[in-house]
């Protein structure tokens, strides 16, 4: 499943809960992607949680979309970090030219 990251879904570990999880993800995972990259280009900029925030979408679901989307070259990190509510600190992200275009 690793060599086809991030066209699908990315998984980990032996167990296979992460694979299964994966899997159920697949049939979702192109609607998911754009929900974050809209939710990127609504706010300009923003972290993960931020993102999550305001596209009111699970955690656990949009998450790993943004992962996917920046190793597909959607997405990029400004540079500038900022604190999440647990306080620790985010990468704030934003939508790349090809992302723009994609949407």
């Amino acid at each position: 499943m690793a060599d086809r990251y991030p066209d699908i879904p990315g998984a980990k570990g032996p167990d296979g809960t992460s694979q299964e999880a994966a899997k159920a993800t697949e049939l979702h995972v192109s609607y998911l992607r754009r929900v974050a990259m809209r939710a990127l280009d609504r706010l300009g900029e923003a972290t993960v949680l931020e993102a999550v925030d305001f596209a009111k979408v699970s955690r656990e679901s949009l998450q790993p979309r943004f992962s996917e989307l920046r190793a597909m070259g959607l997405v990029e990190p400004t540079g500038a970090r900022r604190r999440n509510p647990s306080g620790k600190r985010a990468a704030v992200l934003r939508l790349t030219e090809k992302g723009r275009a994609a949407l």
